[in-house]
């Protein structure tokens, strides 16, 4: 789609803003778009996800996630350096993604009013409840495109077990009778993926020399890149690939040679807790939408066969569609956004309006923060200001604006780095004694917080630090992203005078 609108200069002299809700779907679809039009990633096509801008002066197609172009916003409520807006996977419901909603709506009633070139926007799904949208954007017209579709059979199972035990039992039975082609898993999260890939890999030692060899493959958005790339070339001959993946696999990346899908019914979703003021991940069961999208992986490049680890009856009292996880979240960054911006949160056009008391829990953490004057007239402080200026949760912004007076801002910088990132820790199953005795040396009774600390710190006396990572069961790609991110945070306190201090040796100050 972007393409075709470029191609036209329908654009005309605008860059074509493309959200998507996945930072690995952004950085993903931008490559291959980049690709396909002969152009160098960052030049005529690029990408900008938080903490990363792979984007120039020549950018015409800019892929990003949702939360960017929130940010965007922040400065910019009409959104002025687009003409055209492409919001895709809309169906997902993120945070981010119905707060853009609202974003976008109100930068074409505000260039309505004030007789500025119209902005377009599109909205793309393949299982969203396009009335609801439709109306929502004042009835706009409405385009079915039918793409190319393969049939795909739907097998749901009768026998009860748990569902880990249900895929493992399932692959095995597809790699014993099924014809060639390679099966995606659809598991909830890492931890899960890493154990049952190790015990897969086991079982396929066991398996008849005349059948084809069995690649296992984890995919998950914390992947390092080069496994992820793994997962993406085609397998030799003679051998079918596996590949245990989470939801991520539904919509943002596409495998090529998937024949079978195994879905377990269930993905990890975010859900706040108030007692600790917190958002976890908390495994729960798919909406039939989603089961729908994970079916469709089979059939993409021809007839498949879906097998679901759950019964019929199961299916039957899924939710229809994923409920959006603004009435489930903590809303504490979105309600000081909509501050930023001078919208009263009350009058916020949300397309599904969030429960009171998600909006007063947001509220009495941004007061207790010092971010807003008052819970019951909340205006925003110079110190909220501040916080919206980093793009973090509030309560990270807060201990960054604090540490000078703990003099300990740069720890706090790199402890915040290394949270904001992927796990920098590597999993290995065949040197698990090695590894914890790597690890070990970086524990720090204190806490995780101390052990991240002490983990950057001596990667960054490394000279030779990719060597030093493979020897302590270390990402070093995280690492370099977290030295990334503490770079431009840092950049931000400096345009905050916020004045530079060290503890040094003496952690005290960083657990105050």
């Amino acid at each position: 789609m972007p393409q075709f609108i470029y191609e036209a200069g329908l654009n005309g002299d605008k860059t074509i803003a493309i959200t998507q809700p996945r930072r690995v779907a952004a950085i993903t679809v931008a490559k291959w778009v980049a690709m396909e039009m002969g152009s160098s990633l960052g030049d005529v096509v690029g990408y900008t996800v938080r903490f990363e801008d792979m984007t120039s002066q020549n950018t015409q197609i800019k892929y990003m996630t949702d939360g960017i172009l929130c940010r965007e916003a922040l400065s910019d409520r009409q959104l002025r350096n687009y003409n055209v807006i492409i919001l895709d996977e809309v169906h997902e419901r993120t945070v981010a993604t119905d707060v853009l909603l609202g974003v976008v709506k109100k930068a074409q009633q505000i260039r309505e009013l004030k007789r500025m070139p119209p902005l377009k926007v599109i909205i793309m799904s393949a299982t969203m409840d396009c009335d609801h949208f439709a109306s929502y954007f004042n009835d706009c017209p409405i385009v079915y495109l039918q793409g190319r579709t393969y049939q795909v059979k739907v097998y749901q199972m009768v026998e009860k077990m748990h569902y880990i035990e249900a895929c493992l039992k399932t692959v095995v039975e597809i790699h014993q009778t099924q014809p060639a082609g390679d099966i995606l898993v659809f598991l909830t999260g890492q931890e899960e993926i890493d154990a049952t890939v190790n015990k897969m890999r086991r079982l396929a030692k066991s398996f008849s020399s005349d059948l084809p060899k069995l690649a296992v493959y984890p995919m998950y958005a914390a992947l390092p890149q080069t496994q992820q790339l793994d997962v993406f070339n085609p397998a030799p001959s003679n051998v079918r690939k596996v590949i245990f993946a989470t939801n991520i696999a539904e919509t943002s990346i596409t495998i090529n040679g998937i024949r079978y899908v195994v879905d377990c019914g269930r993905a990890k979703v975010r859900s706040y807790d108030p007692i600790t003021g917190m958002d976890m991940l908390k495994v729960a069961w798919i909406s039939q939408a989603q089961a729908h999208q994970r079916t469709g992986r089979a059939g993409r490049i021809n007839d498949g066969v879906c097998f679901r680890t759950y019964s019929k009856e199961a299916y039957d009292h899924l939710d229809k569609m994923t409920a959006p996880e603004i009435l489930r979240c903590n809303l504490s960054a979105t309600i000081l956004s909509l501050l930023v911006m001078g919208v009263n949160y009350k009058e916020f056009d949300f397309i599904d309006k969030p429960p009171e008391e998600g909006i007063v829990g947001a509220l009495l953490e941004l007061k207790a923060l010092n971010a807003i004057s008052s819970v019951e007239n909340p205006i925003l402080t110079a110190l909220g200001g501040k916080m919206a200026r980093f793009p973090l949760d509030p309560k990270y912004s807060k201990m960054l604006l604090s540490a000078p007076k703990f003099g300990c801002l740069e720890e706090i910088l790199t402890i915040i780095a290394m949270l904001s990132g992927d796990n920098i820790f590597t999993n290995s199953a065949q040197k698990r004694e090695q590894m914890l005795i790597a690890h070990s040396k970086f524990y720090d009774k204190s806490g995780d917080h101390i052990t991240l600390l002490n983990v950057f710190n001596e990667f960054k006396t490394k000279t030779k630090p990719k060597m030093w990572c493979f020897d302590n069961f270390l990402h070093e790609r995280n690492l370099t992203h977290a030295a990334s991110i503490r770079e431009q945070l840092s950049e931000i306190c400096k345009a905050l005078d916020i004045p530079s201090s060290s503890c040094g040796n003496d952690t005290v100050p960083v657990a105050k």
